[in-house]
């Protein structure tokens, strides 16, 4: 049975400006800012946590099917999706509008300069829950605020199992708008940053999270994950990768992980592992879908790995 991600589908451009901004802004004219940057070196990737997640789940052999609003400028993603048989069955096509998009200057300290358009992505309250059929597991990730809204109380009326992960979508919202998606939602996940703001506005502490839901997950980077089960907490470490080019992606990854682990019934300490695999995997090339994915070659280095199988 498919698993429902519902979330963004976005372009990413990024920028290397070989050198630091700092020298081309004088402090005393930042009231004033007009400067350009030449950049010799871009490149353009498919990106947006729907995506992500979707390339990752189904590259382990998950029953994935992705739901989101993007604009007339879709083609070549569609034409990748289509290459992984991903299934393009809920990605509504908004008329006149852009694929959300984000522009990405890096200099060389790692400094960035970012501008993101929304574009499609405002739309996708457009997509309903009840029009995917044979769903039995969910997210709602990060995309149009009415859309995660939405998503998460018709995943709830369904009575639909799912994980919400508000990612950088979490300032969007009241206390009491989040206060309500924990307690629609089947679990929580979140990094170690966003469960301290979250905690921050809602007013409840993590504790009191974790136990309004089933599990709340909480990943750390480097530091592993966190998964809170009833009044438990079981430590995952992360898994040593064989070479660290770009960390953007890895927590969609994790959760694409989590999500397999979860649609087969694995236990919490196997379901991280997997996420745990696939960050560092992720983690080895840059770009959020540039890693190559094979459900029986992820299996056997799964057990390679941990020792075991699942």
């Amino acid at each position: 049975m498919s698993i429902l991600i519902c979330g963004s589908f976005a372009f990413d451009t990024i920028m290397v400006f070989p050198d630091r901004f700092r020298n081309h802004i004088l402090p005393d004219k930042i009231h004033m800012l007009n400067v350009s940057f030449m950049v010799p070196a871009m490149r353009r990737e498919f990106g947006g946590c729907a995506g992500n997640i979707a390339y990752n789940l189904a590259g382990i052999g998950g029953d994935v099917l992705p739901m989101g609003t993007v604009g007339e400028d879709f083609a070549p993603y569609a034409q990748w999706m289509d290459g992984f048989g991903i299934s393009r069955r809920h990605v509504t096509v908004v008329p006149g509008a852009y694929t959300a998009q984000a522009f990405i200057t890096t200099d060389v300290d790692d400094n960035q300069i970012t501008a993101f358009h929304p574009g499609a992505m405002s739309e996708a309250h457009r997509n309903k829950v009840v029009d995917a059929r044979g769903v039995t597991l969910g997210i709602v990730s990060p995309d149009g605020r009415a859309g995660m809204l939405q998503h998460a109380k018709e995943f709830a009326q369904a009575g639909i199992p799912f994980v919400f992960d508000p990612g950088q979508g979490l300032p969007m919202f009241t206390g009491a708008e989040l206060q309500a998606f924990i307690d629609e939602a089947t679990y929580v996940c979140v990094n170690d940053y966003e469960a301290q703001l979250l905690a921050s506005k809602t007013g409840l502490s993590v504790k009191e999270i974790a136990a309004r839901t089933r599990a709340l997950i909480i990943t750390k980077g480097a530091d592993g994950s966190q998964i809170h089960v009833d009044g438990k907490m079981y430590e995952v470490p992360v898994v040593k990768a064989q070479r660290v080019v770009d960390p953007t992606g890895c927590g969609d990854a994790y959760r694409a992980g989590l999500l397999f682990g979860l649609s087969r019934g694995l236990d919490w300490e196997t379901c991280g592992r997997i996420g745990a695999l696939l960050g560092a995997m992720k983690i080895g090339q840059a770009g959020t879908q540039n890693h190559a994915l094979d459900p029986e070659q992820f299996s056997e280095r799964f057990r390679e790995t941990f020792g075991y199988s699942y």
